[in-house]
């Protein structure tokens, strides 16, 4: 049974246009704004079929059920990557990761990062997170400009996971690139070149961390504030990781916290730049930040693309599946369904309430939300503290990817 497609007017070649969407062949309009598509792609067919037989999720309660039961809809990716990755650093890697994993290999990692995030260790890396922002900030101050993502948005992350981690501050020259790299290789399609050097990438990464891990074991840290030293920990208290479980879950944690999170702040300034009313709101009440960031996160989600397969014939919107479809969750396009959210294209900073899956749902819920709010709302907060005046200097490059949607470059000029 095929799902019911809208009758409403729509433009006979837009409409044939729409129906026929492939996810593996997008265009720079579509990476630029991929919005259009979403709303015309959840109005006449919601419960897309592919043209190489998976489905493309639009709508916000599609996306709710499929996030909330995780015995029907698996994460575990071996069977969709061993096609694309073939044997290989990646395959290993994204198959080994938590994100990409169903219990108990989820269960246990995201048990061990959990136990290193809470409010508490959160509260104790505040002072640290303030102090490298107001330092970056400052330097922004001297030259008057600053590049929003090389100088600010990027810089954060690294060095806050680079912090939990241990890594040391001369080390972590690399990490961008490893992580660039690695997440670069979940776009729906892949050039040869982008496979070697994703590969390449996971095993530099994985040869520094062997080193890392070696130390960490002779000179073990806190666990409650030391994410490795919590992973290796933890190994002796009967949630065991293996050795490769181990590292390649330390490099997912680097590419979690880095890229996200570096949208979010990017896509947050960029938001209110864009919408010059919203920032002036924020400014004359700098006790919206918190709203605020929930509102970025649904209005230009860092990560726009989720994945399962199912694990027995079920029925989304009118449309039976088999066992083992691969699916795909359209996160951006559900946190503009107006089914959820009225008047959907609109940046509202007090919006309320605001359920946006940009974090996922369920089981699979992000480990490190907690950890990215409290970056964006004192990242995005302490900018607009510090300068009354924030424009643009030059054209911004945005990132020309479809599951991670962010900007490459972002010139600003500011004012104290």
């Amino acid at each position: 049974m095929q799902a019911a497609r809208s009758t409403g007017a729509v433009d006979p070649a837009l409409r044939e246009k729409v129906l026929k969407f492939d996810p593996t062949r997008l265009d720079a309009a579509f990476l630029d704004n991929p919005y259009p598509t979403y709303h015309l792609l959840r109005q006449l067919d919601p419960v897309h079929r592919c043209p190489d037989g998976s489905y493309f999720l639009t709508r916000y309660a599609d996306l709710n059920k499929v996030y909330r039961d995780n015995r029907t809809f698996s994460s575990d990716k071996k069977k969709e990557f061993r096609p694309k990755f073939g044997e290989g650093w990646l395959y290993t890697h994204h198959t080994t990761s938590l994100v990409f994993n169903d219990p108990p290999l989820h269960t246990r990692v995201r048990r061990l990062i959990m136990g290193a995030l809470t409010p508490r260790a959160l509260r104790a890396l505040e002072p640290q997170l303030v102090a490298l922002i107001d330092s970056l900030l400052d330097k922004a101050a001297e030259k008057e400009e600053i590049d929003l993502i090389n100088d600010y948005a990027a810089a954060i992350p690294i060095q806050v996971i680079g912090d939990l981690l241990g890594v040391p501050m001369a080390d972590r020259g690399p990490l961008r690139y490893w992580s660039l790299t690695i997440l670069g290789a979940l776009e729906p399609v892949i050039t040869p070149d982008q496979l070697a050097e994703g590969n390449k990438a996971v095993s530099d990464f994985r040869d520094y961390l062997i080193d890392l891990v070696a130390d960490r074991r002779r000179n073990m840290r806190d666990p409650e504030q030391d994410v490795l030293s919590r992973l290796i920990a933890g190994e002796a208290d009967g949630e065991r990781l293996t050795e490769e479980e181990l590292l390649q879950n330390c490099i997912f944690l680097l590419n979690a916290g880095h890229e996200t999170t570096t949208n979010l702040i990017g896509n947050g300034v960029a938001c209110l730049l864009e919408y010059p009313d919203q920032m002036e709101r924020l400014r004359g009440d700098p006790g919206l930040i918190k709203p605020a960031v929930e509102e970025f996160l649904r209005f230009e989600s860092s990560n726009q693309l989720g994945n399962r397969i199912t694990t027995c014939e079920v029925e989304i919107g009118g449309v039976v599946m088999p066992p083992e479809t691969q699916i795909t969750l359209c996160i951006g396009a559900a946190n503009r369904d107006p089914e959820e959210f009225p008047d959907p294209d609109r940046l509202d900073i007090s919006r309320s309430p605001n359920r946006h899956l940009a974090f996922g749902a369920g089981a699979h819920a992000c480990a490190g939300m907690s950890l990215a709010r409290m970056e964006g709302q004192i990242a995005i907060g302490r900018m607009l503290k510090r300068f009354s005046k924030i424009e643009r200097n030059g054209e911004f490059v945005r990132g020309g990817r479809a599951r991670f949607r962010g900007y490459l470059s972002y010139p600003l000029r500011v004012r104290p």
